[in-house]
């Protein structure tokens, strides 16, 4: 079984917006909860869930976006 980047996702006090995703985008979503599902056996999180992990993982592992905000946060 593969190791996936996302674990269990935590509940936190969240900031709502508001986003349109292609469809292609929402299938995916729908089978990493559900993959994350099998992996943890626990019921599937909701898909919307798993975007802002997603969004935080992707940053936190961006060097360009890493040096532009040390570069900021340097000033």
């Amino acid at each position: 079984m593969s190791k996936l980047k996302l674990g269990t996702i935590l509940d936190d006090r969240p900031v709502k917006i508001a986003v349109e995703l292609p469809a292609a985008v929402h299938r995916n979503l729908l089978a990493y909860a559900e993959a994350i599902a099998r992996e943890s056996g626990q019921p599937a999180p909701d898909p919307a869930k798993l975007i802002a992990p997603m969004i935080q993982r992707f940053m936190a592992t961006d060097r360009g976006f890493s040096k532009v905000k040390r570069a900021a946060t340097n000033r």
